[in-house]
């Protein structure tokens, strides 16, 4: 009797334990970062009275658990020596890819790296010539059938012989890959993009021989499309990426940059054209100074155009350049040491670059009969007015740069070319005129280096220099 009672006591006891609610559960935040959280006493809510965490940063215990906190974005540094001055600063990976991130020195921004290269796809096309090979033997024998019913089915051969010929050219087309196809090859160099780098393309049919690739984008972009081109009928693409157009003037000089260790000059040549009022105008050379050194380049007049022979003229501080043609082949003044004058491409094609100062891209090209006929330009056989097609990377501008292109470097630049027309053109002829190549006259001169004088006449093209007797530089007049 007495076990009974002792198993009904039991039994009672757990019935009236199961009925009672479960007792919240005691929990603590353990994330030192929130002290005045940490290890505070918490209790678990009645939606979960069992299975709750705490969310230290409303030191609150929730039934869910919180988001994950973000990444710590990573810290990156342009290590490109050439932008120490404009892009020595600690740049943090967007929330796109808090880690993975790399440093673009020419933005100084940290950027997101594109995606590796996958290049199983070309090789598919490649087999696709081979079946049209079987093709072309078919009709052979379609040839010799037709002369045995010479009679009455005379007509029909004709008709049948030329029908094979189109199904012979239609394979032909495939090898073209796009409309890049036969551009110069190009690769990405730099190292700080490692899912472009020395992946190779191809110039775009807009610019066969003359492109870079952007290791941000990973795409080919033609030279004279890039923020700091200056091109044909002077075209400009300024930093913020706008293009304007400044015409200047025919054998007159204009200042294109000028700061306190870089001016840089370019003397126009052109036509009248008396119908719009104004010369059609391109840069034939550059005058450029900085420290105590004075680097001149500039096209050769030219009649009849040959890509082959070199119509490339270079002057270092007063004395003519030799510079061996050939891709690759370099000058380097033992003066100047951190100069160097490479040609890009055999003939007529040079970087003129100054380390943390300035690269220049200077390629020698003609107006060509189909240009002048596009745009009236009157272009005759005795002179296809060779000129200058221009891009310009600065490494160490102040913010007060100023001259044509130079200004929009400038940290106070507001654009004042007009938007929304087809040819926005700049003004300013007067505050960007000079008096001479290597003159540094013009009103907006901010130039503080040492001009050098030199005493010995040189002939620069068709432009004749000579010293100035005060000592300021040399005037070149024609």
């Amino acid at each position: 009797m007495a076990r009974l009672f002792l198993l009904a006591l039991v039994l009672l006891t757990v019935a009236l334990a199961e009925g009672q609610p479960h007792r919240p559960k005691k929990v603590r935040c353990k994330d030192k970062k929130f002290p005045s959280c940490y290890h505070k006493d918490l209790y678990c809510p009645n939606s979960c009275l069992r299975d709750c965490i705490v969310d230290c940063s409303s030191c609150q215990p929730v039934c869910v658990p919180p988001p994950p906190p973000p990444v710590k974005p990573r810290k990156v540094k342009c290590k490109d020596k050439n932008y120490k001055k404009t892009c020595n600063k600690n740049l943090y990976c967007p929330a796109s890819c808090p880690t993975t991130c790399v440093a673009d020195c020419a933005t100084c921004q940290a950027v997101c790296p594109t995606p590796s290269y996958s290049p199983p796809p070309p090789p598919s096309p490649t087999p696709s010539p081979p079946p049209a090979s079987p093709t072309p033997s078919p009709p052979p024998p379609l040839t010799p059938s037709p002369p045995p019913p010479s009679p009455t089915p005379s007509p029909l051969p004709p008709s049948l012989t030329p029908s094979p010929p189109p199904l012979l050219t239609t394979p032909s087309p495939p090898p073209d890959s796009s409309e890049a196809a036969g551009g110069k090859r190009v690769r990405c160099r730099n190292k700080s993009y490692p899912g472009c780098y020395y992946r190779e393309h191809r110039c775009p049919a807009a610019c066969p021989d003359h492109c870079d690739v952007d290791c941000v984008t990973c795409s080919p972009v033609c030279n004279c499309n890039k923020p700091g081109a200056v091109c044909q009928d002077p075209r400009f693409v300024g930093a913020d990426g706008i293009t304007f157009y400044f015409h200047g003037k025919k054998d007159k000089v204009f200042c294109l940059v000028s700061d306190t260790n870089l001016h840089i000059n370019a003397h126009f040549i052109g036509r009248r054209n008396e119908n719009i009022g104004r010369d059609f105008t391109w840069v034939q050379s550059l005058g450029i100074l900085f420290d105590n050194h004075q680097i001149l380049v500039g096209a050769k007049k030219t009649a009849t155009w040959v890509d082959t022979i070199d119509r490339l003229e270079l002057f270092f501080d007063g004395q003519p350049i030799s510079l061996t043609e050939g891709e690759g082949e370099m000058f380097q003044p033992n003066s100047a040491p951190r100069v160097t004058i490479t040609r890009s491409h055999n003939t007529n094609s040079v970087v003129i670059e100054v380390e943390s100062n300035f690269q220049i891209k200077a390629t020698v090209v003609p107006i060509t009969a189909e240009d002048s006929s596009i745009h009236k330009y009157g272009i005759t056989d005795e002179d296809c007015f060779a000129h200058l097609d221009l891009g310009f990377k600065f490494y160490s501008l102040s913010g007060e740069v100023n001259g044509v292109l130079g200004q929009t470097y400038a940290s106070n630049y507001v654009s004042r070319v007009k938007m929304g027309v087809d040819m926005p053109v700049l003004g300013g002829q007067k505050e960007f005129s000079s008096s001479g190549l290597i003159s540094t006259d013009c009103a907006v001169a901010r130039f503080k280096g040492t001009q050098v004088s030199s005493s010995n006449d040189f002939h620069y093209e068709n432009l004749k220099c000579a010293s100035w007797l005060d000592g300021r530089g040399v005037v070149c007049k024609r």
